[in-house]
């Protein structure tokens, strides 16, 4: 493990390179990161563990917040009530809306993250199979590799589809939201009622989606635990 003066070195180093790669490429940063992160003592493995583990997380925290959205705009849409509580319920499904744009854009950042750490792994493990002298212990490596990356492969796939199926969601939550935003009667209201019930079955099939990914996700960490 790296001594303290280690640690208070390599903050220091982050804060002079991670501002300046983030001037050039993404890709740079994350592999910079992943360096850095090496460096306080934390191996690929263990960092691809743990950029999954909040992936999962952020899965989970954007499957309830497209719910509670959801939820808001239907409730609009019930009973009979005065312009002043129109409101009130049109600021909540604001909010909702808002907050699902910013738990997708996490969603969306956190698989970036997983792929960098995940492609930087596997090109260290294929560099390290080459630096084997007993072809036993290689050849046990390599099918290890091909089993991590496979399992991988499931993982990214489910992760992509799920997160796929939030735009055109965000995309209806935002176009309700702009129209009522001027529309706050009870004829435009009763207009968005079809709109709605096509939104709910695409919430419901995108949470389908997020709690398959997220499945694979706590099986994928299990693997790689063992």
């Amino acid at each position: 493990m790296p001594r303290r003066t280690d640690f208070a070195a390599l903050a220091a180093v982050s804060l002079i390179v991670l501002p300046a790669v983030g001037t050039t490429t993404l890709t740079g940063c994350a592999k910079t990161k992943i360096w850095v992160n090496e460096k306080l003592g934390y191996e690929k493995r263990e960092q691809l563990v743990g950029s999954v583990e909040k992936a999962r997380d952020q899965q989970e925290k954007a499957k309830v917040a497209f719910a509670s959205a959801l939820e808001e705009f239907l409730a609009i849409t019930e009973g009979d009530e005065t312009t002043a509580d129109l409101e009130k319920k049109y600021k909540k499904i604001e909010s909702a809306y808002e907050n699902s744009v910013s738990r997708a854009e996490a969603v969306h950042g956190r698989i970036s993250t997983v792929e960098s750490v995940a492609k930087a792994l596997f090109k260290e493990w294929e560099k390290e199979l080459g630096e084997y002298s007993s072809d036993s212990l290689r050849d046990a490596s390599q099918a290890q590799l091909d089993a991590t990356r496979e399992r991988y492969t499931t993982l990214i796939g489910a992760m992509k589809d799920a997160a796929s199926k939030m735009d055109p969601v965000l995309a209806a939550f935002k176009d309700q939201t702009l129209f009522l935003k001027h529309n706050l009667n009870a004829r435009a209201i009763a207009s968005l009622e079809t709109d709605l019930a096509k939104v709910k079955t695409e919430v419901a099939e995108l949470i389908e989606e997020m709690e398959a990914s997220i499945a694979e996700a706590n099986a994928f960490i299990d693997a790689l635990q063992e």
